[in-house]
């Protein structure tokens, strides 16, 4: 069972934090932080890549072998690319590559690479289209070892900034779903000293 943990309103549609697994959470699009080799073979990416099948590894493996007829790697850090998402409860699935903090020279940069993988994302999100509903897991949140407290408000500064802006973008609802709960108890202290710098009006008790 899904709980909203955060739901806040903003200009274009509404954010919600959501503790559930992303998995089994029906959206227009889903959205996977991906390793740059498009492998699928850790964390929540992985729990993502069973689901879906067999189908979406040919897919991704697809991807890899014309990338490297170029000499480049599948999907670099701070780029995405999209894929039908096959037997997830979703139209299409957006890989994004985002730092991974277990490397020190992404560590150094994270701040500017998470930015940029969300950059990416919402690029991704206007060229796909029918994206109405989007569910997102925290980006580089779960094995990528970013740092909870400051991911936590980079996270939701982004996003919920992205969403506050006066350009329609088609989306309603962007749904952050994770089961980490480290990064969540960081999002509550975040969000307790920050709630009112941040963008977008809190309507959690509605859905409490």
């Amino acid at each position: 069972m899904a709980d909203v943990f955060m739901a806040r309103q903003c200009k274009n549609g509404l954010v919600k934090v959501i503790i559930g697994d992303i998995t089994k959470t029906e959206a227009d699009v889903m959205v996977t932080c991906a390793n740059n080799r498009l492998a699928g073979r850790e964390g929540v990416d992985a729990a993502i890549h069973k689901k879906a099948g067999e189908d979406l590894r040919e897919a991704c493996n697809q991807i890899a072998i014309e990338a490297r007829k170029e000499n480049k790697q599948p999907c670099p850090v701070g780029t995405s690319v999209v894929t039908d998402a096959f037997d997830l409860p979703a139209k299409k699935l957006i890989h994004v590559v985002g730092p991974d903090c277990r490397r020190p020279t992404q560590d150094e940069s994270r701040r500017s690479l998470i930015k940029k993988a969300y950059e990416t994302l919402f690029d991704q999100l206007a060229e796909v289209g029918d994206n109405e509903i989007v569910a997102s897991t925290p980006l580089s949140m779960d094995v990528f070892a970013y740092p909870h407290r400051e991911g936590a408000r980079m996270t939701m500064e982004i996003v919920l900034g992205w969403m506050d802006t006066a350009d329609d973008i088609g989306v309603k609802e962007f749904w952050i779903v994770t089961q980490e709960m480290n990064w969540i108890n960081n999002l509550r202290t975040v969000y307790r000293e920050s709630e009112d710098q941040f963008a977008g009006k809190d309507i959690t008790r509605e859905y409490r």
